[in-house]
């Protein structure tokens, strides 16, 4: 049994979530839900980064706090995961000064320590909207390319984490393995353009901003007229959630052999590859492992954007389905490579959701157990089956492919594969017509097919997975949904479920959408 450590980016509640959000979510969460079903021992962190300028200006034009903005805000993006079954173990806020300060600014006396702190006049160009401050190469004419606005020349007097000093160290980091502290970025081609950045020449970056621009954050320790900024502050998450640095260290979950893994979007990746390993490495604290990197979602093609009117809200996509999760995680894992920008198109996903759920699998299930209930619902799976090698071959590869989070291949390739599979084997041998055993036969192996099949998509619709081993009536249908449920050796094999005898009742897995 393996030790995971896997968080994804803490998200900024000056909104409500967004698609975004969703997006890096229900990544982590099949990759975490793979892990447990292995067997590996899973800690999942999600949270909120609560500080800023943004949270501050936010708060000043509604007229509040900005305690009470982020404590108005942060509900709604619990309330959100939690209804798209995202497992995580802990919800760590910035805001909590007992368990998150107390890290942060220990961590922020051992960088001044090392002497990587530097305090100096600066005058830069600021993007609130991201947070930081940006040179010319980081502009596209004259605009922040992320939120398409011209960013303000501003001139204070900060803390500074000395990056210049650092780049062929930083560069060793990401492409040798000293003694394990290689920092694997996925896909590779971001890690390539990591390389690319440190090549172009690193710069000094802002660690701090006065108390007169910035109030609302945790304070630099032994300089009460600084406040920490986003960097100290935000990416200290990960081991502040684990205690770091108090009483409370829980550092099983970071250490080796623990395997430690940040799930984060494209446009943060340059802090989490290269400012996030220089902070650790310098507090003498451990490299993460991985950081696996995913793109954007677009709209129809286009950058979701209010002014263009093309914004997706999550609640709508929830609200078609009645409420349930699992149509938007299966689009989101189906549709968008892990690395690359996908779109969400509401055409798509009606025609996916019609053609691949309902009709494929939601009909093949159902054409399944009603015909097996007319001979009694008693099953015969064939041990000779040709599917027997085939199973076991999908298998392998699946692990291979999840393993690597190789998330739509593995989806596509393996378990909606059998379900074209099933349902070629519904038409070439047309049980309908058969009777007796023979009958039987075909139909508990097409049985024994979505039995696996259920199984492989347990990642990634779990409530599907579940009520389709339900109907089937197979005997751990009722432990699937619990983190402790664990794949087995024998459950991977054709017929490897022995006390396995007979099916359930069928009922509507995917209903129909109703008409706009």
């Amino acid at each position: 049994m393996s030790r995971r450590y896997i968080t994804t980016a803490i998200d900024y509640p000056n909104a409500a979530p967004h698609m975004g959000h969703v997006l890096e979510k229900v990544l982590a969460d099949v990759v975490v839900r793979w892990f447990r079903l292995c067997g590996d021992a899973v800690r999942f962190q999600i949270g909120t980064d609560e500080h800023g300028t943004k949270i501050q200006r936010t708060a000043e034009k509604e007229g509040i706090s900005p305690k009470q903005l982020v404590d108005r805000n942060v509900p709604l993006f619990e309330d959100l995961y939690q209804r798209l079954s995202i497992s995580y173990d802990k919800f760590i806020r910035t805001s909590d000064e007992r368990g998150h300060y107390p890290t942060v600014q220990e961590l922020w006396r051992r960088l001044a320590k090392a002497g990587v702190l530097e305090k100096r006049t600066y005058t830069g160009l600021y993007c609130s909207g991201c947070e930081r401050f940006m040179t010319k190469r980081d502009l596209l004419g004259g605009k922040c390319p992320n939120h398409q606005v011209e960013p303000e020349k501003v001139t204070e007097e900060n803390w500074f984490l000395k990056m210049s000093e650092y780049g062929e160290e930083l560069k060793n980091l990401l492409t040798k393995d000293w003694d394990g502290e290689k920092y694997r970025i996925v896909p590779q081609f971001r890690e390539n353009e990591t390389l690319s950045l440190i090549d172009q020449g690193l710069e000094d970056v802002s660690f701090s901003r006065p108390k007169s621009s910035l109030e609302w954050g945790i304070p630099v320790p032994g300089d009460d007229e600084q406040i920490m900024y986003v960097w100290c502050d935000a990416l200290t998450n990960y081991i502040s959630g684990l205690g770091y640095f108090t009483g409370r260290e829980e550092r099983e979950w970071w250490d080796k052999p623990a395997v430690v893994t940040h799930v984060i979007g494209k446009d943060i990746a340059r802090f989490h590859a290269l400012i996030w390993p220089l902070m650790l490495q310098k507090a003498g604290v451990r490299l993460p492992d991985e950081l696996l990197i995913h793109g954007f979602l677009t709209s129809e093609g286009e950058k979701m954007s209010k002014s263009l009117g093309n914004v997706v809200v999550p609640d709508d996509v929830l609200e078609k389905f009645k409420g349930n999760p699992d149509p938007l995680r299966f689009y989101l894992s189906h549709e968008v490579p892990v690395g690359r920008d996908g779109d969400f198109s509401w055409d798509r996903f009606k025609k996916l959701y019609d053609a691949a759920l309902r009709n494929k699998l939601g009909n093949l299930l159902n054409r399944v157990l009603v015909l097996l209930h007319k001979e009694g619902g008693r099953l015969a799976i064939p041990t000779g089956d040709p599917q027997r090698k085939e199973i076991v071959r999908h298998w392998d590869a699946f692990a291979e492919q999840m393993d690597v989070y190789e998330v739509s291949n593995a989806i596509s390739a393996h378990p909606m594969a059998i379900v074209e599979g099933g349902n070629l084997r519904m038409d070439e041998k047309k049980p309908w017509t058969l009777s007796g055993k023979e009958k039987v036969e075909v139909l508990s192996a097409i049985a024994e097919m979505l039995r696996h099949i259920g199984l492989m998509l347990l990642p990634f619709i779990p409530d599907t997975a579940y009520r389709i081993s339900k109907q089937l009536n197979i005997p751990y249908a009722e432990e699937m949904l619990k983190k402790d449920f664990i794949i087995t050796k024998a459950m991977k094999q054709w017929g490897g479920v022995q006390d396995w005898g007979s099916v359930g009742q069928p009922e509507i897995l995917f209903a129909p959408l109703e008409d706009e």
